[in-house]
C-alpha cells in the first residue's frame, strides 16, 4: 500500500489553483471551479482540492509538504505575498518546519526532515 493521494476541501477552488501552484505544485486536472488536481514535483503523490460551500472545521488536520530547501522556499513565497504562521523553525523531533494556511484555512506545514521522517532516532526496532 502507498499513499498517493490527498483531497481537501476549497471554498475558492481557483484561488486554491494559484496558491498551490505558488507552493511548486503542478496542475494536471483543471476543473475550476469545483476541482483540481496537482502532482508533486517529486515522487508520484497527487494533491486535490474540492469545491466545499463552507469550509468545515478541520481542527487537528495538517497536510505536510517536504522540501528540500525550506528556508528558501519560505523567502520566496514571503516575497510573492504568502503569510506564514510560523517559522522556519527547528522542531525537537528534528524536522525543520514552517506553517501556513492555504485560502480556505486548511493548515500546511513545509518541512525538511531527511532521513529523519522515516527513520528518528526512537524508530521502532523491528526484526
Amino acid at each position: 500500500m502507498n499513499l498517493n493521494q490527498v483531497t481537501v476541501p476549497a471554498v475558492d477552488v481557483a484561488a486554491s489553483v494559484a496558491f498551490y501552484q505558488a507552493l511548486g505544485l503542478r496542475l494536471i486536472v483543471d476543473s475550476v471551479p469545483r476541482y483540481a488536481r496537482f502532482e508533486c514535483p517529486e515522487g508520484g503523490s497527487t494533491f486535490s482540492v474540492h469545491w466545499v460551500e463552507q469550509a468545515p472545521v478541520t481542527a487537528g488536520l495538517t497536510i505536510y509538504f517536504e522540501c528540500r530547501d525550506l528556508d528558501q522556499n519560505v523567502t520566496r513565497l514571503r516575497q510573492a505575498g504568502i503569510v506564514f504562521d510560523s517559522g522556519p523553525e527547528d522542531q525537537s523531533w528534528l524536522w525543520r518546519e514552517a506553517r501556513l494556511r492555504d485560502p480556505s484555512g486548511n493548515e500546511i506545514c513545509l518541512y525538511v526532515a531527511g532521513e529523519n521522517r522515516r527513520y528518528p532516532p526512537w524508530r521502532i526496532k523491528t526484526s
